[in-house]
């Protein structure tokens, strides 16, 4: 394997590696629990640390597939009944498969209803697709994969209520949008029964500039000191626990300093083979070996290591 393609593989599997620790840190409840006040209505002015009981079980990370048909698993119990629930199977044994990032149960505050939220981690706005289809695809999914798990037969009034929430990085601005139905009416109105508010989308933006920390950002204040690529490590961790109090379990420490790590690797690995692209390209308009030394601030030994290594690709 030549040194590109070993590079490549390398970047390929830093850059997997930096995304399932984002979405394992995201998928912390004590950070669940900062993003549910923010958007959710329901536990808008609660306590954060108090929100958190309203999780139910471990959030499953990176592990359900959004796809037509795969999010549940049929399996039958020692009773021999029949039971739907979301499949969890062994991810490497579908690869290829769209999957949610994360996605969990929440108990409402009446102890007895339920609502269903994915969090989606994104480097930055897709230019491949426009995220709001996307996150439209993804909440429908939500709905749908409902029956005959959450709800069986043509019982629909036992859908339960979801949230896509959409969270997006290197923004030129921190926004918050919460898209949802509304109803119009065209002739004399009618009160139609059912729960317009079953389907939600938040779109939540964030900037590389870490906001002050006041209460219309501390969502993003929080989100945006986690996945920073500027703090160091102990920088972050003193802005959760001081200023959020959250507490730094071992897994949490362990995920930030892995993050960090890669991040610095990911920065250093695209930093160095810009550099070689850049005495490549001064080599192949003829420069000589002083001026592009010169220029790149490199040694002459240094540029005519990467010019040789790369010679027979530019033959």
């Amino acid at each position: 394997m030549n040194t590109e393609v070993t590079n490549a593989v390398n970047a390929a599997g830093d850059k997997a590696q930096y995304d399932a620790r984002v979405k394992r840190i995201l998928a912390q409840k004590s950070i669940l629990a900062h993003i549910l006040v923010k958007t959710v209505d329901e536990f808008k002015g609660m306590k954060p640390e108090d929100v958190v009981t309203y999780i139910e079980g471990e959030p499953k990370v990176g592990i359900v597939p959004a796809e037509p048909g795969m999010t549940n698993v049929e399996k039958v119990d020692a009773t021999a009944q029949r039971i739907v629930g979301l499949n969890t199977e062994n991810a490497e044994n579908n690869e290829g498969l769209v999957r949610f990032d994360i996605i969990f149960y929440v108990r409402m505050k009446n102890g007895i209803s339920q609502i269903i939220v994915n969090v989606e981690a994104q480097k930055d706005e897709p230019t491949e697709y426009k995220i709001l289809n996307r996150a439209i695809f993804y909440v429908s999914r939500l709905v749908s994969s409902q029956k005959e798990r959450d709800f069986v037969n043509t019982n629909y009034d036992d859908i339960k209520q979801v949230f896509s929430i959409w969270i997006c990085m290197n923004m030129e601005y921190n926004s918050l949008s919460h898209i949802h139905f509304t109803k119009d009416e065209l002739l004399r109105p009618y009160d139609w029964k059912g729960n317009i508010n079953l389907l939600n989308i938040v779109l939540v933006g964030i900037t590389n500039d870490i906001p002050d920390h006041d209460e219309d950002y501390e969502m993003h204040r929080l989100i945006g000191a986690l996945l920073s690529s500027n703090l160091k490590e102990q920088e972050k961790l003193n802005i959760i626990e001081q200023e959020y109090n959250i507490p730094i379990s071992r897994e949490l420490r362990e995920d930030v300093s892995v993050m960090c790590n890669l991040s610095t690797g990911i920065e250093e690995r695209a930093t160095e083979e810009t550099s070689e692209k850049f005495i490549l390209n001064m080599y192949k308009k003829g420069y000589t070996l002083d001026q592009i030394a010169d220029v790149a601030e490199t040694s002459v030994d240094v540029v005519a290591a990467i010019i040789k290594k790369k010679e027979p690709a530019m033959a």
